[in-house]
């Protein structure tokens, strides 16, 4: 249509001279050059398919081309634009990317890193560059398609369903539309969350992703067509174990012995860890890893013979198994109650079972009406009987929020959505594990919150983008999240959550209680770029405070399980590594496990660096908190590394081994800063006295000042001027301590025999000269001393 007036009257270009006559006309893509206005591009889906140009404002037009490769499932692409320098160049859009240049007669294919390409924006000021979205996000050309940026730089993958392994630290597991299934590490080893850190996994871009509960490595993903595979992460070996192996790709469901859609539920037993269930019009069980599969229910949907043929009307057919109808959308067994089974199908049914599929009730909400889409099922951690159920009619343009309860066994139900605004339409829930009556619900526009058990909910949004929740899982009370566009998140540590009421705010100073966390390597990097964020690594320590402000004054003080102070934190510290600032509402202090770092000497070369910080053994801490005239204390925990089999002695003799090392390096530095202090005082007393010196004080100063520099080169490689210089003067007892130090912070065993010799062995020559240095400090410096009261001259003063 074309309307010369602002859209007041319209004029139908179809009935227009070179159009397609007496046909059925479906989805029209449209172009018009910018310049030449008169220059009309439209992809015309019919039955004689192809793209037609009109020199004259859509007066007349002629086919230019019918080539199927632009003109394929028309009703996905059918993109068309025009070059905004060029009449003669336009672009269509589809699995592939193709440009013509001579008006739409043929075309060429332009190597793009994505396929599915979905729209286009050509700058109108200079043709060469452009954004093409596809279904892998979106990358910018300078040179009109010749080269790309990467994809690889946001996160803008489109996740479907979400779990997660028993693996430390947990991965996420999910499916991305039109690229690879993904197991993603919750913590990643360098400090953020990288590529380095993910890999694909099983199944394909749109089913659910499982692992086995009891070896994460054994991973189950769906996909289209009721496809299943099974993939060993450690031989490599990829089985595919799908109920039915007949692949129906472009037919209807009719076509199918068993009706499984796009994203059909695929879950493990939460009481038998062998048992895997899979869902299409029945819900399917195997505990043999698939080698056969059992009917364990009726068909479970209305079977509605209506809403099972070919999708795609009366034109062009598309059939990928989305479209399939008439299927079981989410199921699960409860968690609380063994053979407690619920099922929702996407045609409006709601099922229970509690005796593990030997027999089934119709349970469905009579409020939900007929033929919703039953999304996601959750069951109430706190009471036998009790399930949520959500779902969706957004394909029946209704996007009213839907979210039931039931606390019966399906027998009644009430809606509980008060608070979601009307057009926010549901699509995921999951019950709190810790607070009863704690809800977190997925919506088409972001996330909502509850705390009266659906009765009441309010935005919960934080950080979070506005965006389509597909799905959510709870893990280690983390709240883990899958998005359509906006890849995945999670929300460490739900404790202040669970926590909150409102009359908290009342309290002048409240602790939280602090989880317990675990004793890991490594660091959070704070500045990550093209990178997932690490979980604080380290004791997360929550606390409120109603009228702090910047003039607060206070301190976190950590002590060990005998109420040793370990290392103070405060608004006062000098130092940036100590200080904390305090602010008036909810505050956030992460230990990182860590006791003081050895002394350190600024400037000073050593090849091994000066010895870290020794991390804390598992155990029982406590935490005070000052803030003003206030103050509260709790008790927190630290646990073992569940990756490693060390044992709590061994942790406590390599933590005992490293402070001593840690000590011993230490007394060398503070030996070498009195070494230098004496001298300094020594050299500024020459200078200060002048030509007045007496004799056999200088004598006496220079003797000390030689001794000195003996016991500091013994310490210290002082020759040493540059990073590289140590490769030419051999390095000395304080940096090959340092480096013992680096040999036996490795790992998390105790201490090698070795390592315990090697110890002792520099302990020992590093002792020599830490002896001469008394020696010398109470014989010949008092001597020097001595001589210099007997002048009535300022006296050589050490520092201690």
């Amino acid at each position: 249509w074309k309307s010369t007036d602002a859209g007041e009257t319209w004029t139908n270009l179809m009935t227009k001279k070179g159009m397609p006559k007496n046909e059925i006309i479906g989805n029209i893509g449209i172009t018009l050059s910018a310049v030449n206005p008169e220059r009309v591009y439209a992809m015309i889906e019919c039955k004689s398919r192809g793209l037609y140009r009109s020199d004259d404002g859509g007066e007349t037009w002629e086919k230019q081309s019918n080539d199927a490769n632009i003109t394929q499932r028309a009703w996905y692409f059918s993109g068309i634009y025009a070059d905004t320098k060029n009449e003669n160049i336009v672009y269509a859009l589809n699995v592939q990317f193709y440009k013509s240049t001579d008006a739409g007669k043929t075309f060429k294919s332009i190597s793009t890193p994505h396929g599915d390409h979905h729209d286009l924006w050509i700058d109108p000021e200079d043709a060469n560059r452009m954004i093409i979205a596809d279904d892998g996000g979106a990358q910018v050309s300078f040179d009109a398609g010749n080269n790309w940026s990467t994809y690889l730089n946001q996160p803008t993958a489109q996740f479907y369903r979400v779990s997660t392994d028993n693996h430390f630290p947990y991965r996420v597991l999910a499916a991305q539309q039109d690229n690879s299934t993904v197991r993603i590490l919750s913590s990643g080893r360098s400090g953020q969350i990288s590529a380095n850190d993910w890999s694909p996994t099983a199944g394909a871009e749109s089913g659910y992703v499982v692992a086995d509960p009891t070896n994460p490595d054994i991973v189950y993903g769906g996909n289209y067509g009721g496809f299943i595979s099974r993939l060993d992460h450690k031989t490599g070996e990829n089985r595919a174990i799908s109920v039915y192996p007949d692949n129906p790709l472009g037919a209807g469901v009719s076509s199918m012995k068993y009706r499984f859609q796009w994203n059909f539920p695929l879950f493990f037993s939460p009481h038998n860890p062998k048992r895997l269930y899979a869902a299409g019009q029945h819900l399917f069980m195997t505990e043999n890893e698939g080698q056969s599969w059992q009917i364990i229910s009726p068909d479970l949907t209305t079977n509605d013979l209506s809403k099972q043929g070919s999708s795609g009307g009366l034109i062009t057919q598309d059939n990928t198994s989305v479209e399939y109808y008439c299927t079981i959308f989410t199921a699960m067994e409860s968690p609380y109650e063994k053979d407690l089974l619920w099922t929702g199908s996407d045609d409006g049914r709601v099922n229970v079972s509690r005796d593990g599929g030997k027999n089934w009730a119709d349970v469905t909400p009579p409020a939900a009406g007929k033929l919703m889409m039953w999304n996601c099922i959750d069951a109430d951690p706190f009471k036998k009987g009790a399930a949520y159920i959500v779902g969706t009619k957004y394909k029946l343009n209704d996007f009213t929020p839907y979210i039931f309860k039931t606390e019966d066994y399906g027998k009644s139900w009430r809606q509980i959505t008060s608070g979601i605004p009307i057009m926010h339409f549901t699509r995921a829930l999951r019950a709190d594990k810790q607070r009863a009556g704690l809800l977190y619900a997925g919506t088409e526009y972001g996330m909502y919150i509850s705390y009266d058990d659906g009765a009441n909910w309010r935005p919960f949004q934080l950080n979070l983008p506005s965006v389509p929740i597909t799905d959510m899982t709870i893990k280690n009370n983390d709240l883990v999240i899958a998005t359509q566009g906006r890849s995945l998140w999670i929300l460490d540590d739900l404790t202040t959550v669970q926590q909150y009421n409102a009359a908290l705010r009342d309290r002048e100073l409240l602790i939280f209680p602090v989880n317990n966390s675990y004793l890991r390597e490594g660091a959070i990097n704070l500045n990550v770029k093209n990178a997932g964020t690490n979980p604080a690594n380290g004791s997360v320590i929550n606390f409120y405070l109603k009228n702090a402000d910047d003039s607060t004054k206070g301190s976190i003080i950590i002590s060990d399980r005998n109420k040793a102070i370990i290392k103070t934190f405060s608004t006062d510290a000098k130092e940036k590594k100590n200080k904390v600032e305090f602010t008036g509402g909810m505050n956030q202090f992460v230990w990182d496990m860590n006791y003081p770092e050895a002394e350190k000497i600024d400037s000073m070369i050593l090849w091994n660096g000066a010895v870290g910080s020794t991390k804390a053994v598992p155990g029982l801490y406590y935490a005070k908190i000052k803030a003003g005239k206030d103050s509260a204390e709790l008790p927190f925990t630290i646990l073992a590394n569940p990756t490693y089999t060390t044992t709590q002695k061994e942790y406590e003799d390599r933590f005992n081994t490293l402070i001593s090392i840690r000590d011993k390096f230490s007394e060398i530095q503070r030996a070498i800063k009195t070494i230098r202090d004496i001298r300094t005082q020594i050299n500024d007393f020459n200078a200060r006295q002048g030509k007045e010196l007496p004799k056999e004080i200088k004598v006496k100063g220079d003797t000390i000042s030689k001794q000195l520099t003996f016991i500091e080169e013994a310490l210290y490689q002082t020759k040493a001027k540059s990073g590289q210089d140590v490769l030419n003067y051999p390095i000395r007892l304080n940096d090959k301590i340092s480096g013992l130090y680096g040999y036996a912070v490795s790992g998390q065993n105790a201490p090698t025999q070795q390592v315990m010799q090697a110890f002792a062995d520099l302990s020992a020559l590093a002792d020599i000269q830490l002896n001469k240095l008394q020696t010398l400090i109470k014989t010949d410096v008092a001597e020097l001393n001595k001589l210099i009261r007997d002048k009535a001259i300022p006296v050589i003063t050490p520092k201690p």
